[in-house]
């Protein structure tokens, strides 16, 4: 997720966990302000599986930079103010 940092240093990201997925994924959520971009699913054993290969984190990193351009754009994401 650092590779948002590098698009823009005010994206954060924001996990998310629930019962529905302990112990076998989580999601993570890039926002900027009030702005949150999309769910994404990291499955524990995928990553594991993966985390060493050199084409599937490049890949992830050029999923998250474009997510990131995607919520500082404003283009499609959430309005994270209460309702």
């Amino acid at each position: 997720m650092s590779h948002a940092k590098r698009v823009d240093p005010r994206v954060e990201v924001v996990l998310e966990e629930d019962d529905e997925r302990a112990g076998k994924s989580y999601l993570a959520r890039l926002r900027l302000a009030r702005r949150v971009g999309p769910a994404i699913e990291f499955d524990f054993r995928e990553v594991a599986d993966n985390r060493g290969s050199l084409a599937w984190c490049t890949n992830l990193a050029e999923r998250i930079k474009s997510l990131a351009r995607e919520v500082i754009a404003d283009r499609g994401v959430a309005d994270a103010r209460p309702r």
